[in-house]
């Protein structure tokens, strides 16, 4: 099978996300911009859905700090589970708890 050709888009995606440290989050659309199209955010959720498992995938959130119903390992509640062995702590909605204190900027430390 040949090998699938992946976008200088995606290749900017996949690098941010492996960025973002542990117990920090970022949002689709927070990445999309960064990775030069603010309008991406969808498109960006395609790529963590069909992305490499071993990215961090879970750090990256709704802008209302929701998880992803499409999560690639078990939706909602895996997206959950796999914050919350980070620490960081999910609402019975599926949403993240004190949300703004979390969103990572690349160029913070931490």
């Amino acid at each position: 099978m040949a090998e699938r050709k992946v976008s200088q888009f995606t290749k900017d995606v996949y690098d941010l996300v492996a960025r973002i440290p542990k117990g920090r989050l970022m949002t689709y659309g927070q990445v999309a911009a960064l990775c030069g199209h603010p309008r991406a955010a969808i498109i960006v959720g395609q790529v963590a859905h069909w992305g490499p498992l071993e990215l961090p995938w879970q750090r990256v959130v709704n802008r209302y700090g929701g998880l992803a119903s499409g999560y690639t390992t078990g939706g909602r509640e895996a997206h959950k589970r796999d914050l919350e062995a980070e620490g960081v702590k999910i609402s019975e909605e599926y949403r993240v708890i004190k949300f703004e204190d979390l969103i990572w900027w690349p160029d913070e430390q931490n």
